[in-house]
Formats: structure tokens, sequence, C-alpha cells
């Protein structure tokens, strides 16, 4: 069994995204609901690991806010200004579907701070490996603006305080939520010490971002790895993409830590989505980034929660992921598999496999 680190902190589930239908805002003939970025899958998701057991085994690290210094790391000073402004004003939207409610800065830096403090634990020796239970989430953030839920860019935060703090040199970032993780790109493209690698739904949020031909500028040129997969991949196509594109990149990079950008919503369930990943994709995706980090890094493994928004599915798939990290047993399986076990959930079709494919030969040394 691992030391593996959880952190969380009950005002995560306190950011208050209010009122909307699905992504949307309420209005005209859009009935008023809640938004599918509430805290309930992330709430269920801890309440999962209680339940099993495996939460009283995990190295609990209580999380503290992220300095203004270590935000500007990646973030303008107009953009944490305006997050603080709309905290403390009754909330707004801090850019297209980022929504900041009353205290949400002081959530979204504890936020930023959760992912540091789960590198720190991981680059220093405390644990093994770490898994960040953190919202808001933060990929979407870019420097001058929240987006899509996000905030404050945790991952970039992350990597760059390993960089800048811990003296590391080379940190891998990968992330396999289902939207392209824009913001994190932002931070890294013209960065050759920072490998950025994203699988997402082709073309889906947000619009024009993660194509195979954006692999980074100057300096770092060939260190953003995009590979934007087609509606209803599943198991296969994921485990190909990492199998056959993510580990050369990787392997020639050496990562000195690894951080995952971890949002469950490529699910089989999720109602932003139309992928196809079970609860064993995620466990089996899992296995290879922690195989990939003891190859390269002595096993240094952050994961930092991200999308995810089907209630019932996202806290089995996550639960998953920390099982693997930890390598505690349960007997929590997927009690879901009979509703979807005649798809092709882990079937690869010959376009999945082609646009990994190309993304190889575009990447091919």
């Amino acid at each position: 069994m691992r030391k593996t680190a959880f952190i969380c902190d009950e005002s995560y589930f306190w950011h208050d995204t209010g009122s909307a239908a699905l992504a949307l805002p309420p209005g005209g003939y859009i009935q008023p609901d809640g938004s599918a970025e509430s805290p309930e899958s992330k709430r269920r998701f801890k309440n999962l690991l209680e339940r099993s057991g495996v939460y009283d085994k995990l190295h609990l690290i209580k999380p503290y806010p992220a300095t203004e210094k270590q935000l500007k790391y990646f973030h303008t000073s107009a953009h944490i200004d305006r997050v603080k402004h709309l905290s403390k004003s009754g909330g707004g939207d801090c850019g297209v579907l980022a929504v900041v409610g009353n205290g949400s800065y002081e959530i979204a830096a504890l936020a930023a701070g959760g992912a540091i403090a789960a590198v720190e634990a991981v680059v220093k020796g405390t644990c093994d490996n770490a898994y960040a239970l953190t919202r808001p989430p933060g990929h979407h953030a870019e420097a001058d603006r929240g987006m899509g839920y996000c905030i404050f860019n945790n991952a970039a935060i992350a990597a760059l305080y390993a960089r800048k703090e811990l003296g590391l040199e080379r940190v891998m970032v990968i992330d396999w939520d289902v939207h392209h993780g824009n913001g994190t790109e932002d931070a890294f493209y013209k960065d050759p010490n920072v490998l950025f690698v994203s699988l997402h739904q082709e073309n889906y949020f947000p619009v024009g971002r993660g194509e195979i031909g954006q692999i980074g500028e100057g300096a770092g040129k060939g260190t953003t790895l995009n590979i934007p997969l087609p509606a209803g991949t599943g198991d296969a196509g994921y485990m190909y993409a990492l199998e056959e594109a993510v580990k050369p990149v990787a392997d020639r990079f050496k990562p000195q830590l690894i951080i995952i950008s971890a949002g469950q919503d490529a699910n089989i369930f999720d109602p932003l989505a139309r992928m196809m990943v079970t609860v064993e994709g995620y466990r089996r995706m899992t296995k290879f980034m922690r195989q990939l980090a003891e190859a390269h890094c002595g096993g240094k493994l952050v994961a930092l929660h991200e999308g995810g928004y089907s209630t019932s599915y996202v806290p089995f798939c996550s639960h998953a992921v920390v099982e693997e990290m930890s390598g505690i047993e349960t007997d929590v399986g997927d009690p879901f598999h009979i509703l979807f076990s005649g798809t092709t959930y882990n079937t690869l079709s010959d376009y999945q496999k082609a646009r990994v494919d190309e993304v190889k030969a575009m990447h091919k040394k």
C-alpha cells in the first residue's frame, strides 16, 4: 500500500455557482435549475471514500490559501482584484461561465492552495502521491479571466510552484478532463520545462482549442501535446492514446513530477460530454500514470480534481482513481456496468485510432 495524501476542505462545497440549467443561466424559456457544477458529485465522492473505509487509510492534509504572490505566478493583478471585488459585493461573472459567489475568492484561493499543498507533500516526500479534491476547478482559467466554472488555475499555479519554490526543472501536466485545458496550455505554451498533455473531446469546449497542430511555440515547441478524441471514445481509445501518443513524449521529457488535471467528465453518463469512459477505464488510466511516474520520478504523482457532472457515477470513477493511487483494495466496483455492458466502450474504432496516430506522427522525432 502506498502513502496517498488526500486534501479537501468543507468550504470547497460551499462555493456558490447559483441557479442554472446545465451550463446556461436561466431566463426566457430556460427554467431555473441547479448548476451542473454543483458540489454534489464532489461531496458524494468524499462520502463514498468514507463509506468504503478508504478515507481513514489516507494521509489527510489540511489545505491553506494560496498567497497573492502565488496566484500571480499565472494570473494578472486585475483578474485577482476583480474576483476579490465580486466576492465581496454579491457575486458575478469573472469570465465566460465563470461564476463568483459571495466569499468565492477565499474558497478559490484555498483550492489553489490545496493544489500547492498536494505538490509540496509529494515533492518533499511526506507521501508517495496525492489527490486534491478541490473546488472550484481550475484548468479553463486564463491569466486575465475565469472560464468554464474555473476562477484560478490550480494546476498551472501548482506546477509553477514546483518550479519556482521547490526547484524542479521538469514538470508534466496531463489533463484528461473531457474539455480542453486551455488555461493550463496558455501558461506553458512557450515553456520547454513543462510538458502539457490534453486528452479531450474534439472541438467541444472551448471551440477551436486543443487541436493536433497546437504543439507550443518558440522554446516550448513540442512540449504541448493535444489529443482531440472523437465523441464516443471510451476505455480502449483513451488507453491507446496514453500508450501510443503520451508515453513516447513523456519518456523523452523525463518529468520530475506528474500532475493530473483529473476531470472525470469523460465518463459514460456525464451530462456535459459524449464520451464513454467507465470506472474501470479511470482505474486503468490511473495505473498507467502511476507507472509512468514510477519510471521517471520515483512515483511523484498528484491528481487535482477538475470536472465531472454525473452525481451518481463520478464518485465511483474518482474512487477508482484513489484506490489505484493508494493500492487500497475494496469491494467497491461499478454498480452501473449492467447499463452499458453491451456498448462499444472498450472497442477502439478506426477513427479513434486514426486520430491518435495523427498525433503520434506530429510528435515523432
